[in-house]
């Protein structure tokens, strides 16, 4: 393969990651407008999240062959642990909601589908599905990041612009950028069957973020309360 495996990844992924920008919770965070409780939604569920992603850079760290390997996901993990999650504290500040508050969510249905589905076949296959597992979710913030930013107003002070400006980061855009080194090289030797099955778990987790967006939007946890 001459190309990158990541510039074969963006030709199939592309459609739908500009879907994301279409979406009326991402479009809200762009242009200011996003209603602050479907906000407050996604902050307790990207954080519920984000502890079960954090777990999946430990298990690449663990299923490291070589020292590079295991520092990118341990830098993955800091920027998890400390950069992300300190912009959901800071934004949870605003609402009156404590860390322990956070950490005590619930997860709702579709974070629990998406979650179990990158633990399970992360757990089940190598290092490199635990790669491709983390791919989109990473890149793809970035991606909505950088994209937002060209949006007129998007990085004028506004509830959100500390969102943008977060995702569009030079410190952000590392972690990335780590993420399609990682993801380049574990495609290297590997047979067009391997890179198949990778670049079906890329799409599916990225299925699975426009899934997350809508589930933010809707305001949406189980389809039958025990409430």
């Amino acid at each position: 393969m001459n190309q990158l495996f990541t510039d074969h990844l963006w030709k199939k992924v592309e459609p739908i990651w500009s879907s994301y920008l279409e979406h009326p919770f991402v479009k809200g965070l762009g242009n200011g407008t996003l209603e602050q409780d479907k906000f407050k939604h996604w902050l307790k569920q990207d954080y519920v999240y984000l502890m079960d992603y954090s777990r999946l850079f430990a298990l690449g760290s663990a299923k490291a062959e070589d020292l590079e390997t295991m520092t990118i996901f341990a830098k993955l993990l800091h920027g998890v642990l400390d950069l992300e999650m300190d912009l959901h504290r800071k934004y949870a500040a605003d609402f009156g909601i404590t860390r322990e508050d956070l950490e005590s969510t619930e997860p709702s249905a579709i974070t629990t589908a998406y979650t179990s589905y990158m633990l399970n076949v992360s757990q089940r296959g190598g290092i490199e599905n635990v790669v491709a597992s983390v791919l989109a979710c990473e890149w793809s913030y970035n991606f909505i990041g950088k994209s937002l930013a060209t949006w007129p107003g998007a990085l004028d002070e506004n509830f959100y612009s500390s969102w943008v400006k977060m995702y569009q980061s030079p410190e952000f855009t590392e972690l990335a950028d780590n993420c399609k080194h990682l993801m380049n090289k574990m495609a290297k030797g590997k047979s067009e069957e391997d890179l198949t099955r990778l670049e079906e778990i890329v799409i599916r987790t990225s299925q699975f973020e426009y899934m997350f967006w809508d589930m933010v939007e809707k305001r949406e946890d189980w389809p039958v309360s025990l409430n």
